[in-house]
This record gives C-alpha cells, structure tokens and sequence, in this order.
C-alpha cells in the first residue's frame, strides 16, 4: 500500500486538489466572507470615507487602555457600556472629519515651527535630549520611531488649526458680557414667607378610607423586590491560617535563621578631627597634611579631654568643626570604608592612630556605642508565629482554592461537606439582586449575586460555584428560601401609607395657603408682614434652595417690587418679594478674570458649532445609533 502511494504521489496530490477546491470555492470563501464582513461593515461616513466596525472596536480598545494606564485600579466593565463606545465612535467621526477639513483647506505646519514648538513646550520635557533632539529611546518604548512622532505631531497641530482659527477669534462684546456676569453676580434684596408643609402635619387626619384610595392609587410604589435568604461560606488566607499550628520547634528555628531581624542594629558615636588631603594631591602636599595631623593626635593625646576643643580649632571638616568635631550616632554604611573600620574597631574613650581616605587625615575620639542587643525570642515570639503562618498560608493556598471549588462543585447540594473538609463557619444572610449600600465582603460581590439569582440556583438551589471576591478570597452560597419581587398588603404598609398621604395633605394644604399669600402681594405688595430683608446672589445664597434662588433671579425686576411664589415638592411653599436689584459685588482682578473665562466658553461654543457646520458640510453619517445597537445586540431573543 505505501509503495504505491510512493508510486503515484504526484497522481494523488492532483486527486486531493481536484476534491478540495470544489469544497473550499464552496465553503471556505463563504465562511471567510462571514468571518470578514463584521469587521468590514461601515458604522459611519465622512465625506464619502466610510469608518469600519473594525477600526471603532480597535479605537475604543486602545481608548481603554490610555484610561486603565492613567488609572490602574479602574474596572475596565466601566467602559464596556454602549454609552461609552458612542463616545468612542464620536470621537472617531470629529476626528475624520477635522482631518478632511485640515486637507481641503490646505492646512499644514512647517518645519521650523514643528521644531520650536518641540524645544519650547513643557508637555515634551521629558522626550527632549539636553540638545533639544529627540529622546529614540523613550519613542521606541513606546513603540514609536522620530519619524512616526513628528508626522504625528505635525497632524495634531495641524488639526488644532482646523479650530484654532474660531476660538482665538473670538471678541465677545461687553454688553453680552455684562449680561452673563449680571445672571451670575447680581445681588437682589428680597424678604420671603415660608409655608412649611411640618407645619400643617396637625390640621390633617386622613380616615382609613382615604388610606385605603390613596394606596390603591399608588400600589405600584410599595413593592418588595426580590431577595434571598442564603448560607454561604469563605475561604480566605486569614481563615487558613487560624487552621494552622506552628510547632515551637519551627519557630525557635524561624528566629535562629533571621537573628538580625531582631537585633537592634549597633550606633556609634565619634568625634573626629580632620586634616584635608585630596587623594589626587601631591606627595608633598600630602606629606604635610599628615605632619600636621600627627602633631595634632600627639596633643590630644596628651590631653584627651581637650579633644573637643582642638577639633573645634584645627579640624578641616567644616560640618563638624564647630560642634568640637562631634558626628553624633551613626551606623555601619553611613561613613567611607576606612572611617567605619576605624571606628566600629575602638572602644569607648579610645583615641586612634591617623585614618587615611580620599578626604585627607582622620583623628577620631569615639564617645558612646549603643544597640546591638538582641532581643529575646519571648518579646518577638508572636510576630514570628504570626510571619511563620502567613508563610504557611501562601503555600497551602492553592490547594485549598483546588478543594474549596471541586467541593462546591461536585457536591452542589449542601455546603457543609466543604465546611467539614476546610473547618471553614457558616454564615447566612439576606440579600437582593444588586448589592447594598453597606454590604462588605462576599455580599458586596456583585459577581456572586448573579450567580445567587441565576435558575440554578433559585430552582435546584444548587451552590453556586466558586467566586472570588477579593484577593486570596473565594466564596460560595446557596438559597435557602427566595421570595419574588411582589406588591405588599395594605395591611404590611398601613402607617407607611399614612405617613405618606399625611405629608401630601400637609403639603397640599401649604401650597395653598402660599398660592393666597402670593396673590395678596401681587394685589398689594404692601399687605401682611414678611420677613427680615436679606441680599442673596448666585455667589451668596443665603441658604436659598436652588429652585428659590432661581425663581427669585429669573423675575422681571423693571417693576419693583415683584413677586415669586415657588413650590417646593415635600416641603412647602414659599413667597418672595423682590424688593431691590443690587450692582454686583466682585473685585476688579476677579471680574477681569470672569470675562477671560466667559470668552473661552464662548470660543468653545462658536468652534463646536463650527464642527457641526463641518459635520454637514461633509455629509456625515452614522449607519446607526451605537447606544441603541449595542441594547439590541445585547437583548434577548424572544
């Protein structure tokens, strides 16, 4: 049989492709189109040029991974939303489009202004070479080559332009500008009456009737939603390590290996007096230097308690001269080589011989040593358990993660076999569908309420399987009861309802009485008493609630005084009488800087609506609404 396939090997190469193209033609070329034509399919156009699925799946990916990299802890679900890619494919459009504007308006950067703006620009400091070149090392980090930058960089500034040109145009007159800063900054004096609905609590008392009608009204609003009562179980590096028992033994020899660790690390402190001599000096320089240190050792050994005294004299270390050449504690790594030798070589009151180093002649007093005591394995035992445990956790970690989810899975009708098995507590809780405000732990896994709610486990209430909600944290629950979101009794939300209709009435009756007080005024502005005048402004509301303050500042103050009545659902009613309109109270500085800022909004708003003028110009399309096919792709099929 193989002979004749040796034989016949190109007869049979040729019978192969005769059977397999026929079958490719037919199969092949129609599943490549499948597997193409999704990422081929035009979601938007620009003047003609079409933005495929692929390059908005590839620009909302890569928009993404600038935000994850700017912030690390972020949840990257955040951004899988259709709202966020709609954002994503926006972005893709006004960039198309600006750069379509950028080439038929001829809009280019020169060399010489690429380069200066490159060398002048804070924001490239740390790409520049001391030179003002380019730093290639930083660029092809960043996967980038020079040439790849500045075609990038002449691009952008060349889009800017697109822009630029409206917003630094833009001259606002001051007329506008006091209007804008008026609406902001005007003062108006005004004196109010307040009808607050507490107030009006004790004239209501609603009969079980009107209970009854008010709630069949609103039946809707008193739902339970739907919750479970669960057990569930933790497996965390804590709860392994209260399960392990660390012989004395280990932990005599845990201290023995790490002795250091537990040794207060030995100081010394010394008094030197210095001679400078560069190590690069000549001999004879050097020779004198070390004359003159010799003579100096000679006296103070002499007189050793003079040590301070001529060091404060003689020494060359400008540092320490004037504390009589005192360094105070330091240990082992804080002087050069030849000082510590020295040093952690004498003992208290010892005066040595000359200490040569780079920086000349050394005579060196030591005064004091401190430290170098170990402390007694009693006073660290309990940290060396507790290091010892932890050690013994990490490595029993992954094994019990192994047990704790095989456990859970193969035995899905109860928990307590992997209880027994892990010696881990049983614990039960209440939960909803979402997690709740204060929930902590496993409770606040959304991940792991999902899988509560699933049919599995609400129908077969199997557990569910292992979930990890925190580092080194895996968990498992089961159902032990669910109850449906349902419409509660009137009978299990009677004083609830009450209340309710209570502060309705309450509110109603407060309403009423300001809408009479307001027509009083309106009809005399003189009539009945308010209260005391108070000067509010958008800067200074005086604790005006935002619909007042609104209210009182949109009212036409041409005829003063004038009059605002405004509800404030679930509170009450209040009148304001608008007495005076005074001028704004800013600060010359201050005001100059709010019409800078007024002028940049305006130039914003002129250049967005110079991008809209584009966008139509153009002819730009979207083939359809990103947030509303992404909902639709996602909706489950009836």
């Amino acid at each position: 049989m193989f002979e004749f396939v040796r034989t016949h090997n190109r007869w049979l190469q040729l019978l192969l492709l005769i059977l397999i193209l026929p079958s490719f033609v037919v199969f092949g070329i129609q599943g490549y189109s499948r597997f193409t034509e999704g990422g081929n399919a035009t979601v938007a156009k620009v003047d003609g040029q079409t933005i495929t699925q692929a390059e908005w799946d590839s620009a909302h990916q890569r928009q993404v991974e600038r935000i994850r990299a700017q912030m690390p802890g972020v949840d990257a679900k955040m951004f899988d939303t259709p709202a966020a890619r709609a954002e994503t494919l926006e972005m893709l459009v006004r960039e198309r489009v600006l750069q379509t504007a950028m080439v038929k308006q001829h809009l280019t950067v020169t060399d010489e202004r690429l380069q200066r703006l490159f060398v002048t620009d804070p924001q490239f400091a740390q790409l520049r070479n001391a030179d003002g070149s380019v730093n290639k090392e930083l660029l092809n980090a960043q996967g980038m080559t020079s040439e790849m930058f500045a075609a990038r960089l002449r691009q952008d500034l060349a889009l800017q332009q697109v822009l630029g040109g409206i917003t630094g145009a833009v001259v606002v007159p001051g007329a506008v500008v006091n209007t804008a800063l008026d609406a902001l900054l005007q003062r108006r004096e005004v004196r109010l009456a307040r009808f607050e609905a507490k107030d009006y609590v004790a004239k209501v008392a609603p009969t079980d009737a009107d209970i009854e009608a008010w709630y069949k009204q609103r039946e809707s609003e008193f739902r339970a939603p739907e919750q479970a009562q669960i057990e569930y179980v933790l497996l965390d590096m804590d709860g392994i390590k209260r399960g392990i028992t660390a012989p004395e033994d280990d932990l005599r020899k845990y201290y023995a290996e790490n002795a250091s660790r537990y040794t207060a690390a030995e100081e010394r402190r010394a008094r030197h007096i210095l001679i400078n001599a560069d190590k690069d000096a000549a001999p004879d320089v050097k020779q004198k230097a070390k004359a003159k240190a010799e003579a100096l050792l000679a006296e103070v050994r002499k007189a050793p308690a003079s040590f301070a005294e001529v060091a404060k004299k003689n020494s060359q270390d400008p540092g320490s001269a004037v504390k009589g050449g005192d360094l105070d504690f330091f240990g082992r790594g804080a002087m050069v080589k030849p000082f510590e030798d020295a040093v952690f070589a004498m003992k208290p009151g010892e005066i040595s011989n000359l200490v040569e180093t780079d920086f000349g002649f050394h005579i060196i007093q030591l005064e004091a040593v401190r430290g170098g005591d170990k402390k007694p394995f009693e006073a660290v035992r309990g940290q060396i358990e507790d290091e010892v445990k932890q050690q013994l956790a990490v490595k029993r970690w992954a094994e019990a993660a192994e047990q704790f989810t095989n456990t859970v899975y193969e035995q899905s009708d109860s928990l307590q076999p992997v209880i027994d098995k892990l010696k881990l507590e049983k614990r039960t809780a209440t939960v909803q569908r979402t997690p709740q405000p204060d929930a902590k732990g496993p409770l606040a896994s959304a991940k792991l309420l999902e899988a509560l709610f699933g049919n599995d486990a609400i129908k077969n209430k199997r557990n569910t399987d292992a979930v990890e909600v925190g580092a080194n944290q895996l968990a498992a629950a089961r159902v032990v009861q669910y109850q449906p979101a349902r419409t509660l009794p009137l009978a299990e939300v009677k004083e609830a309802v009450r209340q309710r209709l209570v502060a309705a009435q309450a509110e109603a009756l407060a309403r009423k009485d300001g809408e009479a007080r307001l027509a009083q005024l309106k009809a005399d502005a003189a009539s009945g008493t308010l209260a005391d005048a108070i000067t509010v402004s958008r800067a200074k509301p005086e604790g005006l609630s935002r619909q007042v303050l609104d209210a009182v500042l949109a009212a036409d103050a041409t005829k003063l005084p004038a009059t605002v009545g405004v509800a404030l659902p679930g509170q009450g009613y209040v009148v304001a009488r608008i007495d005076k309109v005074l001028p704004r109270e800013v600060k010359p500085e201050d005001a100059q800087a709010l019409r800078g800022q007024y002028g940049q909004a305006w130039g914003r708003a002129e250049a967005e609506a110079y991008y809209q003028a584009l966008k139509a110009r153009f002819k730009t399309e979207k083939r359809a609404d990103p947030v509303n096919a992404a909902n639709a792709a996602s909706a489950p099929k009836s």
